[in-house]
């Protein structure tokens, strides 16, 4: 296909809450330690919403500064996506809340729930839009406010997750610029390793008799495990596909889940550290914004160059998984 009917990145931004949960806070909360959290997850801290910080209101201000350096109005948007599985509510979408508060009033909006791997379905769907109208402008967001869907009283999830929102402005019409291959995966029959109930149904013949909250449940272990073939998996099949190898690739930015998964990532695709960006330490797993907020960070950091082969990799509950190459 014709690289300027791929979608480019022309602009990104990040919103992320004001407060700051350390390791040595959550020791107040719950039986755990600094030591135990780094050691295990390579969190140090995290960024937790607060008042006026609802989900929608992240992804406003992400999107917002993205637009702003991407240099276009957001009347001039076709589309807004929002990456999410923790929306401010239900119904209307939280895409339709951004739309509204940002004044894109020619676009449409919608959200999309795949977990972490959100935000590369995004991808994959801007770029299947702009490959039929590369003038499109797409504002396409990775928000979440996990917070809001943790057992405080677990530790082995509360310590995981945090709160934020990444934003990028796609569009086409860059020649040498964008998506260049994709391969998500999924497979439902482990939805139980990671799972969140909604709230409990109001039809009593539908009420779910092991629904004991709408938060987080995770095996973790089993996670670790089918996480790392996953995306192993997933990007070995699209290197080779694409008659590329791991050296080709100029920076890899993958889904901020922990530090364990992205250590034996890294070894068994035999990337060097420097080749990956990593901000677990400073952000823990914000599922769909995570992607987005470090390429956001790579990109004002000056790591990324015109025409550089990005690898993103990303697995989450579902079970959804991928990769995705992109020309930046």
């Amino acid at each position: 296909m014709n690289m300027k009917n791929r979608a480019a990145v022309i602009g990104t931004g990040v919103c992320l809450p004001e407060r700051v949960l350390t390791n040595f806070d959550l020791e107040k909360m719950v039986n755990t330690s600094d030591e135990w959290i780094t050691t295990r997850t390579g969190i140090h801290t995290r960024r937790i919403a607060g008042k006026g910080e609802e989900n929608y209101r992240l992804a406003v201000r992400a999107g917002q500064v993205a637009l702003k350096q991407a240099g276009i109005s957001a009347h001039e948007l076709s589309l807004v996506i929002v990456a999410t599985f923790t929306p401010h509510m239900i119904m209307p979408s939280c895409a339709c809340f951004v739309q509204a508060e940002i004044g894109a009033d020619q676009a449409f909006a919608y959200d999309l729930n795949a977990a972490c791997s959100g935000f590369l379905y995004g991808l994959d769907l801007a770029d299947a839009y702009i490959s039929r109208q590369p003038d499109m402008k797409i504002l396409l967001i990775g928000s979440e406010t996990l917070s809001a869907r943790v057992n405080w009283e677990d530790r082995n999830t509360c310590i995981l997750f945090g709160d934020g929102a990444g934003a990028c402005v796609l569009t086409g019409g860059r020649e040498g610029q964008g998506v260049v291959d994709a391969n998500l995966r999924s497979d439902g029959s482990l939805w139980n390793l990671l799972y969140m109930h909604g709230p409990e149904s109001q039809n009593p013949a539908l009420v779910s008799d092991d629904n004991g909250g709408s938060f987080i449940r995770m095996a973790g272990r089993d996670v670790f495990r089918y996480a790392v073939k996953a995306m192993e998996e997933a990007v070995t099949t699209l290197l080779e596909r694409n008659g590329v190898t791991i050296d080709d690739v100029c920076l890899l930015i993958p889904h901020q889940a922990n530090i364990r998964i992205l250590n034996k990532l890294m070894d068994r695709l035999t990337v060097p550290r420097e080749k990956v960006y990593i901000n677990v330490d400073k952000y823990g797993n914000t599922s769909a914004a995570s992607i987005p907020i470090a390429l956001d960070e790579a990109s004002s950091l000056g790591m990324l160059r015109r025409g550089d082969l990005v690898l993103f990799c990303s697995f989450g509950g579902g079970f959804t998984w991928g990769s995705m190459l992109m020309n930046w």
